[in-house]
């Protein structure tokens, strides 16, 4: 009787591990960024990159990943990689990249104008390829 208890209960419990699903494995959205004009940034340029939920249009955008550094003498194309946890995702919602530069002081110098949307499709890697950003006045 004790080893007939035993045993169902070793058995539940190694069937309870089977139903675990394993960790979510990350998803890398990369890409690179750069524009036409030909002006070259400041070294204190400041260069961020978002992956944002845009699904509602009457409310922000929910920020899911970002990238953001300085240019410290570096010109464009930028390269980035945005890591995003797959549990943050919503197969019904949309996904977006959007990316700016700015001055030192915060001034807007550079920002993508279309949207540049990401479909999750179950790859562990999606390339954007180059995001094109256009000159503000």
């Amino acid at each position: 009787m004790v080893r007939a208890v035993l045993f169902g209960l070793s058995a539940f419990s190694l069937a309870a591990c089977a139903t675990i699903p394993p960790a979510e494995q990350p998803v890398s959205v990369t890409g690179s960024i750069t524009y036409r004009e030909r002006v070259a940034l400041p070294p204190t340029a400041q260069v961020e990159v978002t992956l944002a939920d845009v699904s509602l249009m009457d409310a922000p955008s929910k920020t899911i990943a970002q990238q953001a550094f300085t240019a410290d003498g570096r010109q464009v194309p930028f390269a980035f990689s945005l890591t995003v946890d797959q549990r943050l995702l919503d197969p019904r919602h949309s996904y977006a990249v959007s990316a700016r530069i700015t001055d030192a002081s915060g001034k807007l110098m550079f920002i993508t104008d279309t949207r540049n949307s990401v479909t999750f499709d179950g790859r562990r890697a999606i390339d954007l390829g180059t995001l094109m950003l256009v000159k503000t006045h």
